[in-house]
């Protein structure tokens, strides 16, 4: 009996790798979850900023992929690493609200001003009192075509190409994430940056 208390209380006092961490949170460990989500709760936001490109949407974003997260980890069977799970969560959700906003046409960072559109991104990125104002004006124009040309591109492209340039992915991880092949992926891509350097062209 004696040892079996200790071998419990070993077990508590030990500290729970990932898959443990998983399996804890799947039998209703709250802290477990809280652990799990404190992991990934940067890397999701940084994905659904650049997917999105509004801080806004981006916490909106964050917090119902973790509750989408929460309400269906029981169906996590590690058929699949859990940072692919994750994303495939935080991107259809991303793309998700990008459908929407194809529709709405509008770019929620973008607001109109007397000299034209204005990223508040670029904003707050430009402040600084060693700032160049040519340099500053060129980065911007350059901000915002980068943003209309991503526009442009259907939600599915724009995902590609955000998880390939910006997160850094590999196409075989990519197409994890989307529920289709390394060889899809790698055509979508194909077809974004295409459309991208065309739009970009005449500008650089």
């Amino acid at each position: 009996m004696h040892d079996a208390a200790e071998t419990v209380s070993a077990s508590v006092a030990a500290p729970l790798d990932e898959a443990g961490l998983i399996r804890a949170a799947q039998n209703g460990d709250q802290d477990a979850f809280e652990r799990l989500v404190r992991t990934y709760d940067q890397s999701v936001l940084r994905l659904a900023a650049n997917l999105l490109r509004s801080p806004d949407e981006a916490r909106d974003v964050y917090q119902e992929a973790f509750l989408k997260v929460y309400r269906n980890l029981h169906s996590f069977r590690f058929d699949c690493s859990f940072h692919t799970w994750l994303y495939r969560i935080v991107t259809n959700v991303c793309l998700d609200h990008l459908r929407r906003r194809k529709v709405r046409k509008e770019e929620s960072t973008v607001v109109e001003t007397a000299e034209g559109p204005v990223d508040r991104i670029a904003q707050i990125e430009e402040e600084g009192p060693a700032s160049n104002p040519e340099r500053q004006m060129w980065n911007r124009q350059l901000r915002d075509r980068i943003t209309f040309a991503l526009e442009a591109l259907t939600p599915r492209e724009r995902t590609v190409f955000e998880l390939r340039h910006y997160e850094g992915l590999r196409l075989r991880a990519i197409g994890d994430i989307l529920g289709t092949s390394e060889e899809a992926a790698k055509n979508c891509l194909f077809r974004a940056t295409q459309k991208m350097r065309s739009s970009l062209e005449t500008f650089l």
